[in-house]
């Protein structure tokens, strides 16, 4: 039996691919996730199951994930957190938002960082652990920060763009070495880090990965590595099987 991953997905509006001159079909909301995510979860032994967000019942579905998910994916996407979330007025634009899906997802990260549920952040996900555990982010590294070159490489995700320091510590253990190199398509990072703890940094000093102390497994990183070599899908979806072996079941 494999152990339930949740994945929580992205939304987006968008019209059918293609024209057909025979009806007319407008933009619509769709609820998306890249195959990677899923794949990554298959491949490693998990049964990946898509949570979308969904206006009104927000904390429902984070509550329903957390009762039944034995590991959590909280993806990436283009949607960034408002900072009414963590305390701040807006300092940038924000063209790309979805507030029911920031509801969700730091709900859904506030559970299983209190009930010890494997999870896994990939890039804004990482950015959602933090502000679901009393961090802040940069709104805008090119506002906040602009003596940083930026986080958001030129090339596709499939290669990688800069180096991340390792700290002593599960991240090191589960790469097996000290340095490692990772994408980057961020354009918001952690600032105060809650109660997270710092893992990783880029050589720029901007945080690309957390852990939270005394927690079984619960990590979050500013790439993403399901777009690279799936690095770190296996020590998740281990960490889940565990779960799933001591639950009961009917």
């Amino acid at each position: 039996m494999r152990p339930l991953i949740v994945v929580t997905t992205s939304r987006r509006e968008r019209g059918p691919a293609g024209t057909n001159p025979v009806r007319e079909r407008p933009a619509r909301p769709e609820a998306w996730l890249l195959q990677d995510y899923l794949d990554c979860v298959v491949g490693n032994g998990g049964l990946p199951v898509a949570l979308a967000p969904v206006e009104g019942v927000e904390l429902e579905l984070a509550s329903w994930a957390a009762d039944n998910a034995d590991g959590v994916v909280i993806s990436g996407g283009v949607a960034d957190i408002l900072p009414h979330h963590y305390g701040e007025q807006p300092r940038a634009a924000y063209p790309e938002v979805d507030d029911p899906r920031a509801i969700m997802e730091l709900e859904l990260a506030r559970l299983c960082a209190r009930r010890g549920i494997p999870t896994l952040g990939v890039c804004g996900g990482l950015q959602v652990m933090a502000v679901a555990l009393g961090g802040t982010l940069y709104q805008d590294l090119a506002v906040d920060r602009p003596e940083l070159p930026s986080h958001e490489q030129a090339n596709a995700p499939s290669g990688p763009s800069h180096e991340v320091l390792l700290r002593p510590g599960l991240l090191r253990q589960a790469f097996g070495a000290e340095r490692i190199l990772v994408n980057s398509t961020h354009r918001q990072a952690l600032r105060e880090l809650g109660r997270l703890q710092v893992a990783g940094r880029s050589p720029d000093g901007v945080v690309e990965a957390a852990v939270l102390p005394g927690h079984p497994w619960y990590v979050g990183v500013q790439w993403h590595p399901e777009a690279l070599d799936g690095a770190l899908y296996p020590q998740l979806c281990a960490a889940a099987q565990s779960v799933f072996n001591r639950r009961s079941r009917p």
